[in-house]
């Protein structure tokens, strides 16, 4: 069972960009298909933008031309780069296999973007 971390979110204006990183321990990383997702309170996990072991992505509409989702295999960590971002981006994001979860859930990095 991998463990994943997450980082680098925090506040933001409206049209700034923050770049969140996910550290995970896994042996086969690079071949594993990740994703970013988020969640509101009260509102269920989405997934944002997912990356596969053969760097084939995609993105919700919603994030599509703003977000990217690199990963570096060497380090065993996946960015998620968020760009004009806009306050329906506020949410706590959490990285984890895609397009369904399997390794348990990384505490999280708080996104807040301000109007």
């Amino acid at each position: 069972q991998a463990q994943l971390v997450e980082s680098g979110g925090g506040l933001v204006q409206a049209g700034g960009s923050l770049r969140l990183t996910c550290v995970v321990s896994s042996a086969i990383f690079a071949i594993e298909n990740l994703g970013w997702y988020r969640q509101t309170p009260g509102m269920h996990r989405e997934l944002v933008a997912s990356i596969t072991g053969t760097r084939s992505t995609n993105y919700a509409d919603s994030v599509k031309g703003r977000f990217t989702i690199p990963r570096d295999n060497a380090k065993n960590k996946l960015d998620l780069q968020m760009n004009t971002q806009k306050p329906e981006d506020t949410a706590v994001y959490y990285c984890n296999t895609a397009p369904m979860w399997y390794y348990s859930w990384g505490q999280g990095t708080q996104v807040t973007v301000s109007s």
